[in-house]
């Protein structure tokens, strides 16, 4: 059984907290405090009123200065107030209800006054509780679905990304460092005048989920191209330059499968794209400088770091400090300088990366 909705009087006269309980008692659940110091000691105890009735003029600390108190503890800035008073100037009531109390009933007290003006607040009270429950319920139910749908996003992610693995077993840990890289540059860029207005929480978020799918276009890569123990011939380099079109073409036709964007289907695709492109308009597509996406930016230089340091069928890793040397020859022409920098300001920090997931790496 529900309980009684619970009131809380408040008032130094003894005579007018009886009246109050007496009047009150039938219907609803009665607390009462003689003094401002014991009203917010009661409001701010178990169970918190619903409602509570204050008188004005009290000793020590009146009801204006209670309901200052109330309306600055969060624990009872919302219990609606109706003030009860013997004063009657119009200046008085305006006050009160300028400070946020509900209502103002003067005395003497008339019991059918009392009781319809308290049942009116108790129930925008209830209802006001309702809404906010249900607007919490509803919140929290919507944090739970978004949180579910990444769920499925990020294992979604990880399931097309493990499609490039299984066709080339060197891709496994590349995939983990290369994400995690392009993670570190973004966030030491992310305070740069040139990247601020593009490297946010956000983007930073979008770019580390999408960089695994940046060598999805892989799986179209015949074996003998892909698996190729040494060097490609001039026409299969050929082909193989072909997995980043297919990459990109893959997520699009993925972007046209469902009824709205998704964001970071339009980074990943743009990383797939054109992560093979250089500064100087010397990469796959001839893009040149900032119109090479800055996602496909971001991953060129963390492409190449990783394909230095690790072992392939046609070549042994590289030391971490030759690999830096070759990313400082191409600053300015394989790779943007600014990206470049970032790089040599978190080289600490890829290796580091480069050792925890270490598998195929010869450095660890």
């Amino acid at each position: 059984m529900t309980p009684n909705p619970t009131i809380l009087i408040v008032d130094d006269e003894p005579i007018n907290l009886s009246v109050l309980t007496q009047v009150l008692s039938k219907n609803y659940r009665v607390r009462a405090g003689n003094s401002g110091e014991r009203a917010l000691q009661v409001a701010a105890s178990e169970p918190t009123p619903d409602l509570i009735l204050l008188d004005v003029m009290m000793p020590e600390m009146d009801g204006y200065s209670v309901l200052s108190r109330l309306m600055q503890d969060p624990v009872t800035q919302d219990i609606p107030v109706i003030f009860v008073t013997a004063m009657e100037a119009a200046e008085d009531e305006e006050k009160g209800l300028a400070m946020g109390a509900v209502d103002y009933i003067t005395k003497p007290i008339m019991p059918a006054i009392l009781l319809a003006r308290v049942k009116a607040h108790i129930t925008l009270k209830q209802a006001r509780d309702y809404l906010h429950d249900k607007n919490a319920y509803l919140e929290a139910e919507v944090a739970r679905r978004m949180e579910e749908n990444q769920t499925i996003q990020n294992v979604s992610i990880r399931a097309l990304a493990h499609l490039a693995e299984i066709r080339d077993p060197e891709t496994g840990d590349h995939i983990l460092r290369t994400q995690s890289y392009v993670n570190v540059l973004a966030t030491r860029l992310q305070d740069h005048p040139r990247f601020s207005d593009t490297i946010t929480e956000h983007f930073i978020s979008l770019l580390t989920r999408s960089a695994p799918l940046h060598d999805i276009g892989k799986v179209g890569i015949p074996d003998h191209v892909l698996l190729k123990p040494g060097k490609l011939t001039k026409d299969e380099w050929v082909i193989m330059k072909t997995h980043a079109v297919l990459g990109a073409q893959a997520i699009e036709q993925s972007e046209k499968d469902v009824a709205q964007p998704v964001e970071f289907l339009s980074l990943a695709r743009e990383i797939a794209h054109w992560h093979h492109e250089r500064w100087d308009g010397s990469g796959y597509d001839s893009l040149a400088g900032d119109d090479i996406p800055l996602s496909a930016r971001l991953m060129a230089l963390a492409d190449v770091f990783d394909a230095l340091i690790s072992n392939r069928v046609y070549k042994s890793a590289m030391s971490f400090d030759k690999a830096r040397d070759i990313i400082v020859e191409g600053r300015g022409k394989h790779f943007d300088p600014d990206i470049t920098d970032a790089f040599l300001e978190s080289f600490d920090e890829f290796v580091s990366i480069a050792k925890k997931y270490q598998a195929g790496n010869a450095n660890g």
